[in-house]
């Protein structure tokens, strides 16, 4: 690049080389993690366009998963010293890469967990989490979204536009937990019409799960947790029994309202020896056992007492290609995930969130929305800064 600039004053000095000028890159705030039980909200450098598929996105709303809670006990081996965290989040878009055709700066989007290029064998088969090129990247392999600006590769078949209709908090709920429940609870659970549905775990997830099990119209759904707070926002919420597992005698009881013949579906959501043993004992003749449940360590299968009674078991990992269809559900007055937000703080207090969640039954947290309120977009440190730097410099000498 050659500057040349013309004054009439002999007064007149060359600038410093330009090895001698200090160029900063424009920083935002970030959740950095530095190791088991160390988060940081500190400075990062400005994401920039790295591929011709990426687009940068100023984060609007983000929130913590009980992921996140996994990474921060060192849970999560793939997660490095001096990762941004977070995985779900809407935004706007403020720079976008070559490649991108189906986006454009100032459009409104909603960033699922799940990134995926829409080409390779998995995604043709609509198993997006196993994208060769993509999958659960964001706040694992690649820095996420709990910052005020984010990075997303693969942009075009991975983000998906916010109509103007949807309250911003209710799409934040798409990005992650109703399409888990959706699709690795229900769907792969086969829920049908009047079966009996028990959902062991009335976290966020299983809250959720609750939320769109009602789509397909069971007879009972029984939702069994340790929490009483819990379990009263799932009656509120469609659950015909809930149970407070404290006593240890939630099986029984289950086998009990089900005149000993068990559940058609049992969604287990916590991902515990304890839980998965009590979704086995209450499993019907031909039942479906739908583990949602992140494990952290093995479970025993009790195949002498499974294998006779015909039942089907599966798991996975959301793919989020239900987003479309679940936003047309809302929109038609179906479903409102923003039920499922109780506390709001600015993400200027992500540490405080991760707080609240970690002591969640205290203080009565589901999930937790965190709003960006950081100013203009920094200006990247591109020709046009250089340029207005060196003119600077020189008229400060004049």
């Amino acid at each position: 690049m050659t500057v040349i600039l013309l004054f009439e004053s002999t007064r007149f000095r060359r600038p410093a080389p330009l090895a001698e000028t200090t160029l900063r890159s424009p920083c935002v705030k970030a959740l950095v993690y530095h190791g088991p039980d160390d988060i940081r909200w500190e400075d990062k450098p400005l994401p920039a366009i790295q591929e011709p598929t990426d687009v940068v996105v100023k984060v609007n709303k983000t929130t913590v998963c009980g992921t996140d809670l996994t990474i921060l006990k060192g849970g999560v081996s793939t997660v490095s010293a001096g990762r941004v965290l977070g995985h779900e989040a809407t935004g706007v878009i403020s720079a976008v890469g070559a490649a991108v055709t189906e986006f454009q700066v100032g459009d409104r989007v909603l960033i699922p967990c799940t990134t995926s290029c829409g080409r390779c064998p998995a995604c043709r088969r609509h198993l997006l989490s196993s994208c060769e090129q993509g999958g659960w990247l964001l706040g694992n392999i690649i820095d996420g979204v709990q910052a005020e600006y984010a990075r997303i590769p693969l942009a075009g078949s991975s983000l998906h536009h916010l109509p103007t209709w949807i309250d911003e908090e209710a799409a934040l709920m798409l990005a992650d937990i109703i399409p888990t429940g959706l699709e690795v609870g229900v769907q792969k659970g086969e829920v049908g019409l009047g079966d009996t549905v028990v959902i062991i775990g009335a976290g966020p997830v299983g809250l959720a799960t609750l939320l769109v099990t009602q789509f397909y119209a069971p007879a009972d759904i029984m939702v069994v947790d340790l929490d009483d707070y819990r379990l009263g926002m799932a009656r509120k919420l469609g659950a015909t029994v809930v149970i407070n597992n404290s006593d240890g005698r939630a099986g029984e009881k289950i086998m009990a309202l089900t005149n000993g013949q068990g559940a058609d579906v049992v969604i287990e959501v916590v991902g515990h020896p304890s839980t998965c043993a009590l979704a086995q004992a209450v499993i019907g003749s031909g039942g479906r056992i739908a583990n949602v449940g992140v494990h952290s360590r093995s479970v025993e299968l009790h195949n002498e007492l499974l294998w006779t009674r015909n039942i089907t078991i599966r798991m996975g990992v959301v793919n989020t290609n239900t987003i479309p269809v679940l936003l047309k559900m809302i929109k038609a007055g179906k479903m409102d995930p923003a039920v499922l937000v109780t506390h709001r703080l600015p993400l200027s207090q992500s540490l405080t969130a991760y707080d609240i969640f970690k002591r969640a039954a205290e203080e009565r947290a589901i999930k937790i929305v965190l709003s960006n309120e950081a100013a203009a977009p920094p200006e990247p440190a591109g020709n046009a800064a250089l340029i207005r730097q060196i003119v600077a410099q020189v008229l400060a000498e004049l």
